[in-house]
């Protein structure tokens, strides 16, 4: 896992300690020093002195020899969506979105060839999948990636999804023309459906959110179970109700970033540029 950086300003210590934050995983949420050690590619001395760094920090629980992400580690990724203004701007359409469906609506944002889920509205459903903030997929496999991917330009989406994964999941082996082929009819649509592709019972749809400039910066979606919730229910009657949510956050994010750089505080109190 760890990598080699380039430069002379290189810090390798940082780069160990994230080595180490990233090691930790819903399939691995407990590990020992030794098991730390070999997730996360480092030495066991090493690895020892950076989890009592973490632990006195405060991202790190340590209790009868095994080590535990504490929720201060949620602050890292906040401190990124509260910089940009977006959880604020889509809190109150997300809501209100999950309360019009009734089902759970999600955030996402690229990272590499991986969608990252940065928001969530739950609702009492039962889904076959369950993600929460931070949780990682490869994009080609959810409609939420191919709307990110969709959105840039088709060289770059290619290029993009050269990157590794790093959710930990098998990707699709698809071919250029394949790629090229999917997410252009995703862009001409402006949505994507994914239809139980990532576990069974589970179907999405997903819309791009731009901001103020006209850059699509994230996504949102509905999931719902497939076994009570058909393809036409879904494009029919969520789909528009999604779109409307999007077009609301866009034009909320659009008004914050016209204000004055002094008075860009978000409603909930956030402060970007």
């Amino acid at each position: 896992m760890a990598e080699n950086g380039h430069g002379p300003d290189f810090i390798e210590a940082i780069s160990r300690g994230l080595d180490v934050l990233r090691s930790f995983s819903p399939a691995r949420p407990r590990m020992s020093l030794s098991e730390v050690a070999q997730a996360a590619e480092l030495a066991r001395p090493t690895a020892r002195r950076i989890l009592l760094t973490l632990e006195e920090l405060g991202y790190v629980r340590i209790s009868n020899g095994s080590h535990a992400l504490t929720p201060r580690v949620l602050e890292l990724g906040m401190a990124y969506v509260g910089s940009l203004g977006l959880w604020d701007m889509a809190r109150p359409h997300l809501e209100e979105l999950a309360r019009r469906t009734n089902e759970p609506v999600s955030m996402a944002q690229l990272d590499g060839s991986d969608i990252v889920y940065v928001a969530q509205v739950v609702v009492p459903k039962l889904i076959a999948l369950r993600v929460d903030i931070g949780t990682r997929f490869p994009a080609l496999l959810t409609s939420q990636g191919m709307v990110l991917l969709a959105a840039l330009d088709p060289e770059e989406a290619l290029n993009t999804l050269t990157e590794p994964s790093r959710s930990g999941l098998p990707t699709p082996r698809e071919s250029r023309e394949e790629i090229l082929a999917a997410t252009g009819k995703v862009r001409d649509q402006g949505w994507a459906v994914a239809d139980q592709v990532l576990a069974p019972g589970v179907r999405s749809v997903s819309v791009p959110v731009a901001d103020g400039s006209g850059k699509v910066q994230a996504s949102i979606n509905v999931t719902v179970n497939a076994a009570e919730i058909g393809i036409e229910t879904l494009v029919g009657v969520y789909l528009p109700l999604l779109q409307e949510a999007a077009e609301k956050t866009h034009q909320d994010w659009a008004r914050w970033q016209s204000r004055p750089s002094s008075s860009r505080t978000a409603p909930g109190g956030a402060v970007g540029s």
